[in-house]
This record gives structure tokens, C-alpha cells and sequence, in this order.
């Protein structure tokens, strides 16, 4: 491919490396630092002048200076001539405060919106993200927006790693969910079973309610981000006291905070399986129980079609080779 540059931001550079790697590319040259008022700093290490310029940087860890640093990024490329900047966002920052919560009235902000207007305003020209929170988020941008889904690497971990997959059954651990949720099932051939949670507050939950009937059966959890995992430790604590023999979970954003790695250490999964859209070494090394699935090849084939201006639509479908 010629007349295309690969920049990483600092949230996530191995993952950066592995799209790389896939498209048989170099990353470009980047400094970012921080002056002594922690003010960022980006400096590109190479001509982008009429290149098609990607800029991978995850939602993930010091999200405020991540997101800044990107939108930094974006303008230097632009100021600097590129003739497409396309922002691949792995895990979309804000994407859970996509609306306003009627217990707060009018006055709780749309943060995600704010984050999307930001996007656009640095000069991206277009957006590679994977499973939104919510897919109106993509309403949000005048600009356009490919939303990966991981659901066929899921699909084919399942198939691959639990033996009794025939006789599984689908979990969504909350109502929003479902539509994820059937979609596997229809994939699989398997029945689905939906847990609906009551919150007092924000990671809290105050009661569970499982709808379906998951006695004696593998019960697989799907859910696209998990942060505190107080929500998939009590479906799972749920699922055995209604019967279930195994569970397993299935999330694309590992955020893992606060006590997530104690709760999912104490929690009877047989084993929490995450995509790498957010690092996970630290983590794999403080739980035995959570595995990684690689969706570098996901985004670096998003990559080349959209260079190459080809449809991206294929990879919803199939695990790119």
C-alpha cells in the first residue's frame, strides 16, 4: 500500500504494533511528552503531506490524556497536510454517557456526543471504532463511522473452546444486551436467556432477575465492556443458583477497575475472555481465569479496505485471515 501512514498513540502501542505488523508496515514516527504543567505535547517525526494518516489510540487507562493527546494528534496531521486522518478508536472513550439519565433530570450531560464533536472539530475525517456501547453514538458524527463488532472472533472462540457449545445457552446480563445477545444465539443454533438488573446507582446493583431457563446448562455471558465486574460476578453467582453447570463471559472491552480482578478471582467462571481493544497483560498476570482474544488483524484489515476503498462490511461477518 503506498501513500498511507500508521501513528500510535501511547494508550495501547502493542496493539498499534500488531496492526502494523499485519498490513507489513512500520508505525511512524511520533514523540508525545508532557511539559512540567502536564501539558501535552506531540511532535510527528515524518512527512504526512497528502498521505492517508491512521491514528490507533484506545479509550483506555489515562483517558482524559489519551483523548487529548489524539485530538493533538489529528490536528499535527492535518496542519501538517495529510489528506485523510482517520481516527481507529479500539474502545470508544464516554461511550456510556451516550444520553441522559431521567433520574438526573436534564441537567446530566451527553458526554459522548461532546466527544464525537471534539473528534470532528480536531479534523478527523473518519472514525474505526469496535462495538459501541450504544450504536447511536455513530448518529453523533457528521463525519463517517465504521463500528467493528467482535462477534466473529466470539463465535469462534466458542466453538473452539467449549466443548458442550451445542447445548450452551446465551446470557445477556442486561436488557440493552439482547440484540447482541440474539444475534450469537441465531449464529450458534442455541436458546438465550436475559438477566434484567435494577441500579441504585452507577456500579451498583440493587437486584437481579433471570429470565430463562439455564438448569443444567452451559451458560455463556455476553456483554461489551465490563469496569468494576459487579454486574457479570452477580449474573454469574446468579446463573449457578439457578442451575447453570459452567459460565463462561465474553466482553470486548476489559476495562477491569477498581476491585474487578479480586471479584473475578472470587467468581465461579470458568473463564472471562476479553479482546485486547484495552492492554491486558497486567491483568492475565493477576488471574488465571481471563483469556485474550487478538482483533489487531480485525482493525488492520479495516485499515487496508478503507485505504484501498474497498467495504468494511465483510469484516462484520468473518474472521479476517
Amino acid at each position: 500500500m503506498s501513500n498511507i501512514k500508521i501513528f500510535s498513540g501511547s494508550s495501547h502501542q502493542d496493539l498499534s504494533q500488531k496492526v502494523a505488523e499485519h498490513l507489513g508496515l512500520e508505525l511512524g514516527k511520533v514523540v508525545t511528552k508532557k511539559f512540567s504543567n502536564k501539558e501535552t505535547c506531540v511532535e510527528i517525526g515524518e512527512s504526512v503531506r497528502g498521505e492517508d494518516v491512521y491514528i490507533i489510540q484506545s479509550g483506555c487507562g489515562e483517558i482524559n490524556d489519551n483523548l487529548m493527546e489524539l485530538l493533538i494528534m489529528i490536528s499535527a496531521c492535518k496542519i501538517a497536510s495529510a489528506s485523510r486522518v482517520t481516527a481507529v478508536i479500539p474502545c470508544f472513550p464516554y461511550a456510556r454517557q451516550d444520553k441522559k439519565d431521567k433520574k438526573s433530570a436534564s441537567r446530566a450531560p451527553i458526554s459522548a456526543k461532546l466527544v464525537a464533536n471534539m473528534l470532528s472539530v480536531s479534523g478527523a475525517d473518519h472514525i474505526i471504532t469496535m462495538d459501541l456501547h450504544a450504536s447511536q453514538i455513530q448518529g453523533f458524527f457528521d463525519i463517517p463511522v465504521d463500528n467493528l463488532y467482535a462477534e466473529p472472533a466470539v463465535l469462534q472462540w466458542i466453538k473452539e473452546h467449549v466443548p458442550d457449545w451445542k447445548a450452551s445457552i446465551i446470557v445477556s446480563p442486561d436488557a440493552g444486551g439482547t440484540e447482541r445477545v440474539t444475534s450469537i444465539t441465531d449464529c450458534l443454533n442455541v436458546e438465550f436467556a436475559l438477566i434484567h438488573k435494577v441500579r441504585k446507582k452507577a456500579n451498583e446493583i440493587d437486584r437481579m432477575v433471570l429470565v430463562g431457563d439455564v438448569k443444567d446448562r452451559v451458560a455463556i455471558l455476553i456483554d461489551d465492556m465490563a469496569d468494576t465486574c459487579g454486574t457479570i460476578c452477580h449474573a454469574a453467582d446468579k446463573l449457578i443458583s439457578a442451575g447453570a453447570n459452567k459460565v463462561y463471559a465474553i466482553l470486548t472491552h476489559g476495562i477491569f477497575s477498581g476491585p474487578a480482578i479480586s471479584r473475578i478471582n472470587n467468581a465461579c467462571f470458568e473463564a472471562i475472555v476479553v479482546t485486547n481493544s484495552i492492554p491486558q497483560e497486567k491483568n492475565v498476570k493477576q488471574s488465571t481465569k481471563i483469556q485474550v482474544i487478538d482483533i489487531s488483524m480485525f482493525l488492520a484489515e479495516a485499515i487496508r479496505r478503507t485505504h484501498n476503498g474497498e467495504s468494511v462490511s465483510y469484516l462484520f461477518n468473518h474472521v479476517p485471515l
